[in-house]
């Protein structure tokens, strides 16, 4: 069975979050299970151990699957495969967030002390996607996610204009990302 993990941000939800409820139709039309946990503490202060140990309960990945993340679902995603035993076959990460220098009290916890183990990392995906607008206000933009796509090896693609992708905060509802669509790899 084909199957992919939708990963939200923080202050997201499993019921309607952006451009996810469209994504998850889209990957179910191609016979995919899709798996969108509602991850913990996304209201407080959410803690990146607690957050994959979370969903790796709640989206049981296998080898060839699909993992896409917005935001602070971004890192957890990448943490997570530093230690996960399956090879997905796509990996999206949109308006990620990677740098400590743009933590604040309220994501603290997302990115981890010692950085990410990239060389493990991007052996654990046949492909990764890193999506970053030019101007998203939360400082998840290109300038910090570049060396990101560096070290994976991933394609990046630069939006301008497109703020965070979403965010009520700054008013992007953005139900729907056409874009992402065009990139997934449902075959």
């Amino acid at each position: 069975m084909k199957q992919a993990v939708l990963m939200h941000g923080n202050g997201g939800n499993d019921q309607d979050y952006f451009w996810f409820g469209d994504t998850k139709q889209y990957l179910e039309q191609y016979d995919y299970k899709v798996y969108w946990p509602l991850l913990p503490d996304t209201n407080a202060s959410p803690n990146l151990a607690e957050t994959v140990e979370h969903a790796a309960k709640h989206a049981p990945l296998t080898d060839g699957d699909i993992a896409i993340g917005h935001s602070s679902g971004c890192p957890a995603i990448l943490y997570w495969l530093q230690t996960a035993t399956f090879h997905l076959k796509q990996v999206i990460l949109v308006a990620g967030l990677y740098s400590e220098d743009i933590v604040n009290d309220y994501n603290r916890h997302m990115v981890p002390a010692d950085g990410f183990d990239f060389k493990n990392i991007r052996n654990k995906a046949d492909e990764f996607i890193l999506i970053n607008s030019d101007n998203d206000p939360w400082g998840c933009n290109d300038k910090q996610a570049r060396p990101v796509a560096d070290a994976l090896g991933a394609k990046f693609i630069l939006t301008v204009g497109e703020g965070h992708m979403g965010s009520l905060t700054f008013s992007q509802p953005m139900p729907e990302f056409p874009l992402l669509k065009s990139l997934l790899n449902v075959s």
